[in-house]
């Protein structure tokens, strides 16, 4: 309805009407400001935050329904199992804790380990953390029967699971390790600068096919981004089919110009999903970023130059990227993410950087 509108109204006419709506939610901002029940008032009116609100009811529906039918990850699995791994390394440790979720935990388990479809790390993390806790755990009302449950949902699964660790736990268990077991990095400070100079805004690149192994590769490292709980609530998705490529990025303001030239597009997308209570709303946003920077960080490494490509809240471009790649309701796109091999004389904005007292303030006294 709104195109067929805007083919019939000089341009005159819509400038007018779209200026007079800014100016009568400009009248009310003074007023609307001031408490929550005006603020509320004021986006019942203006749906700007209409896309998230509805996007964040679906994902707590699909969280809910998740833990009836667990499929490749758990949310709620993996979430209390980063819970235990924090009370197993507190200082001093408690010899009961975790009372107020371990039952839920351990019912979550008990269903999890049966899901085929359930990632064997994910299945394994939880496995060993579990068995660490219960070997140190106090007896306690709450605890046993939690125990129970997990023992009759442990004899389920082998002794051992055939995983290689990423990290450098003892025998190789997804489970807490000391600091002074992590291995020592000899990249000195000036060659990190040096990366982070490199990794520039890149919007000109070569008519050259990335290839999806290099970006697995860099995407499988910034999974280790830090992530509020280890939800880690988000997936990349990669596009380097040149012709849906520059469909995607198109779907984004800011790539006008570029857009036809850009050989791949990776969407970061978060996942509403992950979370029962809107509070958590957010995160998808936080560890998404985390993670897309360290993605670009490694791309960037292999050879392979990027840019970020804003995704402002604009329905016409939420409907749009729609179209264009398959995305579940309660999926949210957190940035598009260029990337190829950089033309090399293709011009890069110097893009001045804030430093010192503008980026940092010194808040100790």
């Amino acid at each position: 309805m709104k195109k067929f509108i805007k083919k019939l109204l000089p341009k005159s006419v819509i400038s007018f009407i779209r200026k007079s709506i800014t100016h009568v939610k400009l009248s009310f901002l003074p007023l609307a400001h001031k408490s929550r029940f005006f603020s509320s008032f004021y986006y019942l009116i203006s749906n700007e935050f209409s896309n998230e609100h509805q996007a964040v009811l679906k994902g707590r529906k699909a969280y809910h329904e998740s833990l009836k039918e667990i499929g490749e990850t758990c949310a709620l699995l993996r979430r209390n199992t980063h819970r235990l791994e924090k009370g197993l390394i507190m200082r001093p440790r408690r010899s009961v804790f975790a009372e107020g979720f371990i039952q839920e935990t351990v019912d979550c388990y008990k269903d999890a380990v049966k899901s085929k479809l359930l990632a064997e790390t994910e299945k394994k993390w939880a496995t060993d953390v579990l068995d660490e806790y219960f070997k140190i755990a106090g007896a306690t009302a709450i605890t046993e029967q939690a125990r129970k449950t997990y023992k009759e949902a442990r004899q389920k699964l082998p002794d051992v699971f055939e995983l290689a660790a990423e990290f450098p736990s003892e025998d190789a268990s997804y489970k807490p390790y000391s600091h002074e077991q992590l291995p020592n990095t000899d990249i000195s400070f000036d060659e990190l600068k040096q990366l982070f100079i490199r990794r520039r805004s890149v919007r000109w690149y070569q008519d050259k096919k990335v290839p999806l192994d290099l970006v697995q590769q860099a995407a499988n490292i910034a999974s280790f981004a830090p992530s509020a709980c280890n939800r880690q609530p988000y997936r990349f998705l990669f596009c380097n089919e040149k012709e849906k490529a520059v469909a995607i990025a198109k779907c984004a303001g800011g790539t006008t110009g570029f857009a036809e030239n850009l050989p791949a597009m990776i969407a970061i997308v978060g996942d509403l999903s992950a979370y029962p209570y809107e509070r958590d709303r957010h995160l998808i946003y936080i560890d998404g970023s985390l993670a897309a920077m360290q993605l670009m960080l490694a791309l960037e490494t292999l050879g392979l130059s990027t840019c970020s490509i804003n995704w402002p809240e604009v329905d016409a471009n939420e409907r749009k990227i729609r179209k264009v790649i398959k995305l579940k309701d309660y999926e949210r796109v957190v940035m598009l993410l260029a990337v190829g091999y950089a033309d090399a004389s293709g011009g890069i904005p110097y893009s001045q950087k804030k430093a010192n007292q503008l980026i940092l303030e010194d808040i100790s006294q």
